[in-house]
Parts: C-alpha cells; sequence; structure tokens
C-alpha cells in the first residue's frame, strides 16, 4: 500500500483542494489489507468510504 498510495500522493497530492487532502487523510486510517482490496477491485468498498474523493481518484489511477 505505500507504493501504490506514495505514488498517488506524489501525482494528485500537490494540486489537490483541501478537502481531497482531507478524504486521502480518512484513508490512510483505514487497514492495508482492506484498501488493497477496494483499490484492486477484489471487494466494494462500504459506505461513506465508497464516496470517498480520493479512493476515486486512487482506483482510477491504479487501472
Amino acid at each position: 500500500m505505500d507504493i501504490i498510495l506514495g505514488k498517488f500522493a506524489d501525482k494528485f497530492i500537490p494540486t489537490c483542494s483541501e478537502d481531497t487532502i482531507a478524504s486521502y487523510e480518512l484513508l490512510l486510517k483505514e487497514n492495508d489489507p482492506d484498501l488493497y482490496n477496494w483499490i484492486s477491485g477484489r471487494e466494494n468498498p462500504p459506505e461513506p468510504i465508497a464516496s470517498n474523493d480520493s479512493l476515486r481518484k486512487i482506483i482510477d489511477s491504479y487501472k
């Protein structure tokens, strides 16, 4: 997860809004196995995480 999240942070965080950064920080509190399963598409994230703007951007950049 460090690699996936680190690449996202390097690419997107410098130009993100404060709201997007806040949503990214919320994701960092989640368990790595859950995050990986959501990002890789193995599992659907639960609400409200499924609506997290940063998670959507990470998933799009991971594809």
